[in-house]
């Protein structure tokens, strides 16, 4: 500790001494504003007091035994002083004011009293998060996605409910940092005056990924029990369409042989009325069916003519 307070009481000296003091970093978001104040809370006795910029122009001056304070015209419109704590504040800051600021009490020498260097950078862009593949095995999801910005890449894998967490740098402080919780996975795209996110919801996308699964299990059954019961209906259908068809033709067939009957039997009554009893068709000359008789003498008669026949003798010469 003793060694601390000896070169803090050293690098005073140096400071007021020899005007040497070491670098002060600040950033400021473009368009912010930024306040310099002096580090040391008793200054040397001084005649007037100069902030000056990284090109060695002088900002303002201030005048100790008048107070006096003059603006030169670079920063006029936008820049504030403080008469009491003699602190620089400059408003509107853009890139191109980026470099050195001093301030510089003047007396028999020059002390420079602190220095900054200001850096003016841009807000972060948003970063993207994409998913590349998810697959679910088992209770477990996996996912592999990317985190990215126009400069910056991250390629990572989600698995167990967990991530490894990673972090690249880019060389103006740019920083793309990639985290995942156990329903989340964040990509954070940051620089010291801003920060912007992009985020994607696990839990969500391994939820939905295995109600498709289920979905289109669902739908495959679905459309199997959709296609059964069509080609049922068509069976069915062809079969009482034959039935029916079949049906009709033994109809027709039937009303057909009985107008052949009819026809025959009308034809015969028609000769029959004119005393005319030749048969005009093979019905007539057959007639209906007539069971056979028998004579006395066991000769049977014709079946169709009613004539009596004898029976086959055998002729001794046909032995």
């Amino acid at each position: 500790m003793a060694i601390n307070h000896r070169l803090r009481f050293l690098l005073c000296l140096l400071t007021f001494k020899t005007g040497f003091s070491a670098e002060i970093s600040v950033v400021v978001q473009t368009g912010n504003y930024v306040q310099l104040d002096i580090q040391t809370q008793e200054l040397p006795k001084f005649d007037d007091l100069s902030w000056k910029n990284y090109q060695s122009k002088n900002i303002l001056k201030y005048f100790y035994k008048t107070k006096e304070v003059i603006f030169y015209p670079s920063y006029k419109d936008r820049v504030e002083f403080n008469n009491k704590t003699f602190s620089l504040t400059l408003k509107n800051m853009q890139k191109t004011d980026s470099g050195l600021y001093r301030a510089i009490a003047a007396a028999e020498t020059d002390n420079n009293i602190v220095t900054y260097r200001v850096s003016v950078i841009d807000t972060v862009e948003a970063p993207v998060l994409t998913v590349n593949s998810n697959w679910i095995s088992g209770n477990f999801c996996t996912v592999n996605f990317t985190c990215r910005t126009q400069e910056l890449m991250i390629n990572s894998s989600y698995q167990n409910n967990t991530c490894s967490p990673e972090e690249v740098t880019s060389h103006e402080n740019y920083t793309l940092i990639l985290h995942c919780g156990e329903e989340l996975i964040i990509c954070n795209h940051t620089n010291p005056v801003s920060w912007k996110e992009d985020r994607i919801n696990i839990t969500q996308l391994c939820v939905n990924k295995e109600n498709d699964s289920n979905n289109n299990q669902r739908g495959s059954s679905l459309l199997w029990s959709v296609g059964f019961t069509v080609t049922a209906c068509i069976f069915i259908c062809l079969s009482v369409f034959l039935y029916c068809k079949y049906k009709k033709g033994a109809q027709e067939e039937v009303v057909a042989d009985s107008a052949v009957y009819a026809s025959v039997e009308a034809e015969a009554k028609t000769q029959k009325e004119m005393g005319d009893n030749r048969p005009t068709s093979v019905y007539c000359t057959v007639g209906q069916y007539q069971k056979p008789t028998v004579s006395p003498d066991n000769r049977p008669y014709n079946l169709f003519s009613g004539v009596q026949t004898k029976p086959d003798t055998i002729s001794p010469d046909d032995t």
